[in-house]
């Protein structure tokens, strides 16, 4: 089934909607609405291979590229969050809306979700129909491919450093100040938005330049909405010595770290 660019896209929603629409309803079987964390990673991975599948002139390599990041983000958060409940941050909506949280939970949480996912994998679409500009195309493949291994590296290995200190029950109230995190108080953060700004140049390549504002908006809400600001308020109140930490490392941009009581 090959579609234009706009059908393409108007059935990538669709798509997008009924996936969050039965992830929603297995929330309520759950009594967990944090499930819709779990399937983020995934959701990029059947939009991009359904970008693919129905291109007139099919191209594989941004799909590949998305579902082992993907794959291995949806993996992480499910062995993570395994046995451990809802997220704080759903139970307290849970509390606040009462028995209107099964109506409120599908439009302010999945389908708004399915929205910005939808949104976010625009590139995926430019990158899997079409041809490579010339050599300056080329240029930008290469590119995006190096920028995607590179942020797709700082969060793996952000994820897996910091899972490995979180399992040492000495390090309790403690903060993860050495390895990557010694660089930048959020390397997994970082790197994602490295992961889309590859993927965009990716698409840009195969002239989906016009798709620029996925990883602009990737990068809006991991610096100041869910990412960055969420998780520093949280940490601010809850370890101790996080504001020290503040002070001698970058919060984003990994930099060498400052001396204490510099900068």
């Amino acid at each position: 089934m090959n579609m234009t660019p706009v059908s393409g896209l108007l059935y990538g929603l669709m798509v997008a909607a009924i996936m969050m629409i039965t992830v929603w309803i297995a929330s309520l079987v759950r009594h967990d609405a944090s499930l819709v964390d779990r399937v983020w990673g995934a959701g990029f991975v059947l939009l991009g291979w359904f970008y693919v599948a129905t291109s007139p002139s099919p191209h594989w390599l941004a799909a590949v590229l998305v579902t082992v990041w993907g794959l291995r983000l949806s993996a992480h958060l499910t062995w993570r969050n395994w046995g451990r409940g809802e997220d704080r941050r759903y139970a307290a909506m849970r509390e606040k809306h009462g028995g209107r949280f099964a109506l409120f939970s599908l439009f302010s949480v999945f389908l708004l979700q399915a929205v910005l996912l939808w949104i976010v994998a625009f590139p995926l679409l430019a990158a899997g129909r079409g041809e490579v500009q010339g050599w300056g195309g080329g240029v930008l493949l290469v590119a995006g491919v190096l920028i995607w291994a590179t942020g797709f590296v700082f969060e793996a290995f952000g994820d897996s450093q910091l899972a490995r200190f979180k399992r040492d029950p000495s390090n309790s109230g403690r903060v993860l100040d050495y390895g990557l995190w010694r660089y930048t108080r959020h390397p997994n953060y970082f790197g994602d938005m490295l992961v889309w700004w590859g993927l965009y140049l990716v698409a840009a390549a195969y002239g989906g330049w016009w798709t620029v504002f996925s990883p602009l908006l990737m990068s809006l809400f991991l610096a100041r909405v869910s990412g960055v600001t969420l998780l520093e308020k949280h940490m601010r109140e809850s370890r101790p010595g996080y504001r020290d930490y503040v002070r001698t490392t970058s919060a984003l941009i990994p930099l060498p770290p400052k001396r204490p009581g510099k900068g």
